[in-house]
Parts: C-alpha cells; structure tokens; sequence
C-alpha cells in the first residue's frame, strides 16, 4: 500500500471558492489552458516538482541491517569450541551479538600428564591469568599443545570464562561492554534468541538448567548441539559450520520481521516471531545436509 502524504491531499482537495485561473501567455491559446486548478496534470507536476520521491524509504520494520538474531555458544570450559564460535560470530563481516559460558563445574585444561589437569574457577579466572600462569610453568609445552595460542585468542575476545548455570537470563551484563568483550553490543539485557552448545552432554545441561531456572522470562529460546570433537582443528571446521547455522537463521528472521513487522518479537510472540519459529526444522535440515559430519540436535525451550 502506498503510504499516506498529506502533502498530496492538500494539493488536490478543491477549494470551496476557486480563484479565476491566470491569463494565458500570449503565445498560447485558450484552448491549450488547463479549464481549472484542479487539472489532473497540472497538480501531478506541481507535486512532483515539490515533494520529493520518498516511496522507496523502508519503513521501521524494513530496516533490518543493524538487526541481528542474539546467540550463546556453550561448550564444557568456554574455552576451546564455544570460544572458536563465539570469535566467528562476533567477527563475521555482518557480526551477531553473542555471549559464551561453559557447562563445566571447572574450568579444565590439559596438563602435562592426562592425570594432571591445569584447573580453574569460572567467573572469577581472567584468560590472561591463565595464559600467563602456563607460560611460566612450561611454555614449550603449552605452545606445543596449542594451548596459550587458544587462550592468547580468548584474552582478545573476552575477559574469563563464564558458567552457563551461574547466567541468569534478562540480568543486564554492561559489565562485559566495559571489559571490551567482541559481540557484547546487543546484550546488554542479558537475553539471547539461539543457544548452540558444541557437546551432547553440554546441550543436555543446558536445556535441564533452563528447566531448573523455571523460565522466568517465559521468552522462547532455541537450543541447538552441534557436535564438535574438543581439538583445535575440529573447532575451526565446527566455528565455520555454527557462522553457516547463524546466518540461515537470521535471514529467516529477517524475512519474517519485514512480513510480519517487528510487533512482539522481544517479548516472544508476534506473527514474525511465530513465523521464525516454525521455519527452524527446515533451515536445520538444509543446514545438516551441508554439514554431514556435524550431528546436529534441537529443540525449543524458554528463558
């Protein structure tokens, strides 16, 4: 439908008491005049002249570029997969705001023997704590392994690991813009749209904890697992895949939200939220045909 312009109203109601046209040019002749001001091209031309084309602005629900689906990306200790996923998502040329936590009750990391783990706290342990406590015990050892490069990655994209059953959905999370977190713009009010954990027995952590967390927001969350062998180069192949994932996503919500328009979308209802929803089994079948070795697993849960 074309938009309403009062301006093109004013200029075609007919007044009550016209005023007599103007003389003709003298070169013109009387027949060629216009037998009133309310000649269909006279009015065309004279709005045309002085109202601008303005048909093709996107109205609030079509300007969607600076929108983005909100993601959390979960694995054992928010430091290997979920934090390659969490980089490739808050670094995408179109990034997504995006927070990250494990599911762990500490955070582990190869030691120097399979019985003699490098352990730390979640919340309170800085990726650069880390980083600097391993190269000081062996950083032969440690570069060897990989390791300080994966935590030299995580100290440039956020300041420790976090556990998902300490999160408490809708609690604002400012803290983490001050700290310079990559993807912290766009959640600051603490809620995501998608969850997607790189482990089965993360991805069953995470839907029981939003069970015990008894859905105080009643806002709607899809949880995904993509299964992701916990190495350095099956985390690059599975951030790659999860980035994919993402994009499928938002464009379905993008779409809907132009059909639909936005009406209800943050509270989890709304014809476009509805309209998301229901293309998600969809969009994760082509995703896993794309993506064989990646198993894939969903469902939907609440905040």
């Amino acid at each position: 439908m074309a938009s309403y312009d009062p301006r093109v109203n004013t200029k075609s109601t007919t007044p009550q008491n016209p005023p007599p046209p103007p003389p003709p040019p003298p070169e013109a002749a009387p027949s060629e005049m216009p037998s009133s001001v309310d000649d269909p091209v006279d009015v065309t031309d004279a709005v045309t002249a002085a109202v601008p084309v303005t048909s093709t602005t996107p109205n609030n629900d079509e300007r969607t570029d600076s929108w983005k689906l909100k993601f959390c990306t979960v694995c054992a200790s928010n430091n290997n997969r979920s934090m390659e996923a969490h980089l490739r998502l808050a670094t995408a040329p179109a990034a997504f705001p995006v927070i990250s936590f494990g599911t762990g009750s500490l955070v582990r990391l190869p030691g120097p023997s399979i019985t003699q783990p490098n352990v730390y706290s979640f919340n309170t342990t800085s990726y650069n704590q880390m980083y600097e406590e391993l190269e000081e015990k062996d950083a032969r050892l440690y570069r060897h392994n990989g390791i300080l490069n994966m935590l030299d990655r995580n100290r440039n994209l956020k300041w420790g690991p976090e556990r998902f059953q300490d999160w408490v959905p809708g609690q604002p999370r400012l803290d983490h813009i001050s700290k310079g977190d990559k993807g912290a713009l766009g959640t600051e009010g603490g809620v995501v749209d998608v969850i997607i954990t790189c482990e089965e027995r993360c991805w069953d952590a995470v839907v029981d904890d939003l069970m015990n967390k008894g859905n105080q927001l009643n806002r709607p969350v899809h949880v995904f697992n993509v299964d992701i062998k916990d190495n350095h180069e099956e985390a690059l192949v599975g951030g790659r895949a999860i980035l994919d994932l993402a994009n499928r996503l938002n464009e379905s919500a993008i779409l809907q939200r132009k059909i639909h328009g936005s009406a209800g979308w943050e509270n989890g209802s709304g014809a476009a939220r509805l309209g998301f929803d229901e293309s998600v089994p969809e969009i994760l079948a082509e995703w896993q045909e794309k993506h064989p070795n990646l198993p894939a697993l969903w469902t939907l849960a609440w905040l």
